[in-house]
């Protein structure tokens, strides 16, 4: 996709009159060289890696850390004993936020999405929406189109690393995406698409990235989590009518300013942040320890 803001993505649909993930789509083909159909199937490729992900996540797997692994069985099992404040599709999206990101901790196969780091977020918000029947796989194909769409933004106008831009990069685009997506399978507007986009981006504006020990664990998975939630947060306010006023390009274009204004401790160096309290340090000791004893 060869689309530079979101502004430009909006325009074409209303000058065409076509769909929004149809723009997208088309723009794709143009760029990539394949045919619809090898699009397509790559699409539905990519959802199947994500379903099967989920279907494969088992409780009692731990990272090598030990630090990772079993969250999203304890949010299940609370859920099913009604303990939770968040019940049905909502409980859902955290369990499933959790069991994607823990499979990328215990080096499962994941989908990035945009990245490794913020893996659980799109599947999160998809895929109980199909297990409910509440979206076919046709509906979360072109949502998936919206949402590659709205990243594929981030990246060419700032970035989706979080050694660049901290974790608003990664979860935040996530995020973003996400909320992008569930509009569109609710019969939202192009505009809809765009304002849930900003909205959720803007709320993660700022996050750093400060991964416990360097890996992809503390505090990522949890952040999964949140950006899903804030995800289907944005997606409502903007159904509802709600706007956040900044434009979704001048949103993206905030966080690369604000990425780029974070200390090098605060984009994925493992040094400051959470990394750097006590207990995090103390964390790093023992992740070293073990494995330089794994070493020798």
């Amino acid at each position: 996709m060869a689309f530079s803001s979101v502004h430009e993505m909006i325009d074409l649909c209303k000058e065409s009159g076509k769909p929004l993930y149809e723009v997208i789509l088309e723009s794709d083909l143009a760029e990539s060289g394949l045919t619809r159909a090898e699009s397509e199937a790559e699409m539905h490729r990519l959802w199947a890696v994500m379903q099967a992900t989920s279907d494969g996540y088992c409780g009692a797997d731990r990272s090598m850390s030990g630090f990772a692994g079993g969250d999203a069985a304890k949010v299940n099992a609370a859920a099913a004993c009604g303990v939770l404040y968040a019940d049905g599709y909502f409980a859902d999206v955290m369990a499933e936020a959790l069991k994607t990101a823990e499979c990328n901790a215990c080096m499962k196969r994941i989908v990035a999405a945009p990245t490794a780091g913020s893996c659980g977020v799109l599947p999160a918000v998809l895929l109980p929406l199909q297990r409910r029947g509440l979206a076919d796989e046709a509906a979360v194909h072109r949502a998936l189109y919206i949402a590659a769409g709205f990243g594929q933004v981030v990246a060419a106008r700032a970035t989706l690393a979080g050694a660049e831009g901290g974790c608003q990069a990664e979860v935040g685009a996530a995020s973003g995406m996400a909320a992008a997506a569930l509009v569109d399978i609710k019969g939202g507007t192009a505009e809809q698409c765009a304002e849930a986009f900003a909205m959720a981006l803007t709320n993660l504006e700022g996050l750093v990235c400060d991964p416990v020990a360097g890996l992809v664990e503390i505090p990522c998975i949890k952040r999964n989590v949140i950006g899903a939630m804030n995800a289907v947060s944005a997606a409502d306010m903007a159904l509802a009518g709600v706007v956040g006023h900044i434009p979704a390009d001048e949103v993206i274009d905030a966080m690369a300013e604000v990425g780029n204004a974070m200390s090098k401790d605060l984009r994925e160096t493992g040094i400051g942040g959470l990394a750097g309290t006590p207990t995090g340090r103390a964390i790093c000791e023992i992740v070293t320890m073990d494995n330089g004893e794994e070493e020798d």
